[in-house]
């Protein structure tokens, strides 16, 4: 079925935004600025990038209740719809894993690739497989898999170009892109626990989408606040110190860096604004099309950013990664039942006499 021309625009609202909060995130990790202490120095402060982004995720919910508060005389807007009676606090874990996964993959940014931290954040449908089949008692049956193992062959080949494939030009070092890489996976660990609890604690209360990613920035931006005070006095371990404090986070040195360079204040007012209509897009994206449809817009961000760091000269083109994301939007592809029928029919047949023999199984046991 084709596409009406409200859909086409929340499939380029989506890939576009989505593009600019990675993009303007390391933009904003490229420049220079004078601190606090007057000294010129790039902008590091992974855990105020963090707040910006729940910043971000407050301006949906704004939008949220300004929607419920035009349509309040009966109005209908899907935006809006579902259950209101529920406790705000339920989605308080989903925001302590968002901080914490956001947190690390925004270090992990500073130390590897634009690219790269995209593709690597395709990882985590394989934390998310795993935990569902302990968590959420789901089968995974063999398209699945095939999808899995198809993603980790990408990742490790995007993985040890990264690691190998060094020269002079190129301003990274092996350790770092080994370090960051392997922060973004640990990040995709947490937010795969993320995906799991809302899937079991919230997806059954009918919260609209809108709604539920405002709180969690509320909740996020509220805890990070308090953490970006009690940062400012921890000592940061060596090659994490890049301000003037040398802490864990030194806000008040990234705030007058963000003062003493417009083009900062650009990027993070980017990063803000675009993960408010990244979410938008998204979520609005499920609504009217599929899950599916937002997982291949997602790959297609991933090749924009790919391209636009090559671009802007962010790395230097190695066409191993060219390997490693087609074996990645392949994996996604297979694990989500979107690649060819002619493929997709008999493996689909297999997985549903999988399912049936599990099910019976677990009759024979109880």
């Amino acid at each position: 079925m084709a596409w009406t021309k409200y859909q086409r625009f929340l499939g380029v609202m989506m890939v576009v935004t989505g593009s600019i909060n990675t993009l303007s995130t390391k933009w904003a990790d490229q420049m220079d600025s004078k601190g606090s202490d007057g000294t010129v120095r790039k902008f590091e402060h992974p855990f105020l990038q963090a707040a910006a982004m729940f910043l971000g995720e407050i301006l949906c919910l704004l939008t949220f209740k300004f929607i419920y508060w035009r349509n309040r005389n009966g109005g209908e807007n899907q935006l809006i719809q579902g259950n209101q009676n529920f406790n705000p606090f339920i989605l308080m874990p989903a925001a302590m894993f968002d901080l914490i996964g956001t947190s690390i993959m925004y270090i992990g940014l500073t130390l590897t690739y634009a690219s790269s931290f995209q593709m690597f954040r395709g990882s985590i449908i394989i934390f998310v497989a795993i935990l569902s089949t302990t968590f959420l008692d789901r089968i995974i049956v063999k398209r699945e898999w095939i999808g899995i193992a198809t993603v980790i062959l990408g990742l490790v080949i995007v993985g040890a170009t990264d690691a190998i494939y060094q020269s002079s030009s190129e301003s990274k070092g092996r350790n770092s892109l080994i370090t960051g890489d392997l922060l973004i996976i640990v990040a995709q660990v947490i937010s795969a626990c993320q995906m799991v609890y809302e899937e079991k604690y919230v997806s059954g209360l009918n919260i609209p989408p809108l709604q539920a990613v405002g709180w969690e920035g509320v909740f996020g931006f509220s805890v990070l606040s308090v953490l970006l005070f009690i940062f400012y006095w921890i000592p940061a371990p060596p090659h994490f110190d890049h301000n003037a404090r040398r802490t864990v986070e030194d806000v008040v040195d990234g705030l007058v860096q963000i003062g003493n360079n417009p083009l900062l204040l650009v990027a993070i007012l980017g990063t803000i604004v675009s993960i408010a209509f990244f979410n938008f897009a998204g979520i609005s994206v499920t609504k009217e099309m599929s899950a599916t449809t937002r997982m291949v817009l997602d790959s297609v961000r991933t090749f924009v950013i790919w391209m636009v760091s090559l671009a802007v000269s962010w790395q230097v083109f190695h066409w191993q990664h060219l390997i490693g994301f087609a074996a990645l939007i392949l994996g996604m592809c297979e694990y989500n039942g979107i690649l060819p029928r002619c493929w997709q029919r008999r493996v689909e047949t297999e997985d549903q006499d999988q399912v049936v023999d599990s099910e019976a199984d677990r009759l024979e046991e109880a």
